[in-house]
C-alpha cells in the first residue's frame, strides 16, 4: 500500500472528493485550509490581503495498483489549470491498523 499526500487549492476540493473514489481512492483525511507556496513558480497560499487564497491538503491511501491512475488524474488538473496549483507525493505504508 501507497500513502498519497496532496497539497491543492480548495478549488479542487469537491472535484478530488468525487472522483477519487472512482479510481480506487474511497477513503481520505483532508485538511481544508492549509498555507503554503509552490517550489518553483507557486502562487503562495496564505490567506491574507496580499495572498488571499488558502490550499488544502488530503492524505489518501490506496494499493500500489492504484498509484499510477491516481496521479495521472492529479497531473491533469494541475496541467490544465497551473495557476492553481497541486504536488502530490508517494510515500510507503508500512503498517496500519
Amino acid at each position: 500500500m501507497k500513502a498519497i499526500f496532496i497539497a491543492f487549492d480548495q478549488a479542487y476540493y469537491e472535484r478530488l472528493v468525487e472522483t477519487l473514489p472512482r479510481l480506487g481512492a474511497r477513503g481520505f483525511t483532508a485538511w481544508q485550509e492549509v498555507q503554503g507556496r509552490g517550489t518553483v513558480d507557486g502562487v503562495p497560499h496564505y490567506g491574507t490581503h496580499a495572498w488571499p487564497s488558502m490550499a488544502s491538503a488530503m492524505m489518501i491511501v490506496v494499493d500500489d495498483d492504484h498509484v499510477a491512475r491516481v496521479l495521472d488524474y492529479l497531473h491533469e488538473l494541475d496541467v490544465a489549470t497551473p495557476k492553481l496549483g497541486m504536488r502530490a507525493f508517494v510515500l510507503p505504508v508500512e503498517q496500519a491498523i
